[in-house]
């Protein structure tokens, strides 16, 4: 669940950014940390903690509910369409360069991406 939040904040925050027009770089200057901080925190890999929270609030001009609003709804909605999959800029950067590969190695890369699927839920 906490992933969730994190993933659901991050696509918040992007979404604003993305509104007011500023890039990652701009905004990490205004709250005083490195753009691929802001990378981490959109893609949910890290947790904004509540600081930075009213920090990247502040410099986006919004109140820090803005990032929570759709957050119950998020949560009971299923797992991600394959269409909202396939429009990340991560899949689409995955898939170019899995096909910039030779057939060797681009089998080798299926083959352990195939041996790392779990079945069940996520180990913690």
């Amino acid at each position: 669940m906490a992933a969730d939040i994190d993933l659901h904040l991050g696509r918040r925050l992007r979404r604003r950014r993305r509104l007011l027009g500023l890039t990652q770089q701009q905004l990490a200057l205004q709250v005083g940390i490195r753009f691929q901080q802001i990378q981490k925190y959109e893609c949910g890999a890290n947790r904004i903690s509540a600081a930075r929270l009213w920090q990247l609030a502040e410099a986006l001009e919004t109140p820090v509910a803005y990032f929570y609003e759709g957050l119950a709804e998020a949560l009971e909605a299923p797992a991600p369409a394959r269409a909202e999959v396939f429009s990340r800029r991560e899949t689409l950067d995955l898939i170019q360069a899995f096909y910039q590969l030779d057939e060797t190695p681009r089998r080798r890369l299926l083959d352990l991406a195939k041996s790392l699927h779990v079945e069940g839920p996520p180990a913690r």
